[in-house]
């Protein structure tokens, strides 16, 4: 009986509407930080928004973008180029992102715009974790500094130690928001504004073009091979007749030396226009006669 295949088809439809909340385990980080983002008071940044003429298009909800930004600069990923596609890439990015996909030049427009508003709301959530009896928020240890790997899971913290502790938070911030300004001004110069780096040639990006192009791909490698093994076995040849040549150069040579009638050392007859073949045959005839009708030149030559 065949092995049987679970179906891997990537054109499969689902039965039933995916839902974001099968995306990831009860008890992961992101499910944790959109939790805590439905706590915090956005209602200045929605401010912002409401000074607007309301033209142009939807603009991404905030809340959704700061539950993106606290969980990318809490796990180490402060590019907005890298957080835009872990939106694509990532479950996690995207299951706070409710599948949708800001571009990094949105990402970093929000981060600047934002900036004050988001510092003060990423201590509150560390705060917050703080007070809920957690030791780090991804890669954010809780006391301001960097998470080692031995930090204590029952770590505690004195109240005079506190004010300070918020001062180190509030620094720790800042110095997240920074790298990240800095990641894209650097990522801007190397790549250009609004590219991230990674995209596919033009011809590569749209399925038919890409299907044509890997096709026109594999014929050309194909022929590459054909072609190498025709010179492999040009090659392979070449060798064999050096060969035969070197093998048959010492014969030739003593043919061309040799008086008429004289015996070579290899065996053949040489000159007078004896073949090889008829040599061999003169030779048996010789060593059958001196067997039989030579008993001295036989005993002499160990035959009895």
């Amino acid at each position: 009986m065949s092995k049987r295949f679970r179906n891997c088809d990537l054109n499969q439809a689902y039965l039933m509407p995916p839902s974001l909340q099968d995306w990831l385990p009860e008890g992961h980080l992101a499910r944790f930080v959109a939790d805590l983002v439905e706590t915090l008071d956005l209602s200045a940044m929605y401010a912002q928004y409401a000074e607007g003429d309301g033209r142009g298009l939807s603009a991404y909800d905030p809340r959704m973008m700061v539950r993106l930004l606290i969980y990318a600069y809490c796990r180490g990923v402060p590019g907005s180029r890298r957080i835009e596609r872990a939106t694509c890439e990532d479950v996690a990015f995207r299951y706070l992102a409710a599948d949708q996909h800001p571009d990094h030049t949105t990402i970093a427009d929000f981060r600047r715009e934002h900036l004050a508003n988001l510092a003060q709301l990423f201590v509150q959530v560390l705060k917050l974790c703080q007070r809920a009896g957690l030791v780090k928020l991804g890669h954010v240890a809780l006391d301001g500094t960097k998470v080692k790997a031995n930090a204590s899971k029952h770590k505690a913290m004195s109240y005079e130690r506190m004010g300070e502790t918020e001062k180190k938070l509030e620094e720790e911030v800042q110095a997240l928001l920074q790298e990240a300004e800095r990641v894209d001004a650097e990522e801007d110069g190397e790549y250009g504004k609004g590219k991230r780096g990674d995209e596919l040639p033009e011809e590569l990006a749209r399925r038919e073009s890409r299907l044509k192009k890997i096709r026109e791909a594999k014929a050309a490698l194909e022929a590459e091979a054909k072609e190498a093994a025709k010179r492999k076995q040009a090659e392979v040849e070449g060798r064999l007749r050096e060969r035969q040549q070197e093998e048959e150069a010492p014969v030739e040579s003593q043919r061309r030396h040799s008086p008429p009638g004289h015996l070579s050392t290899n065996g053949g007859r040489e000159g007078g226009g004896a073949s090889r073949k008829s040599f061999k045959k003169r030779e048996g005839a010789e060593r059958e006669t001196i067997r039989n009708g030579n008993p001295d030149q036989g005993s002499a030559t160990g035959v009895s």
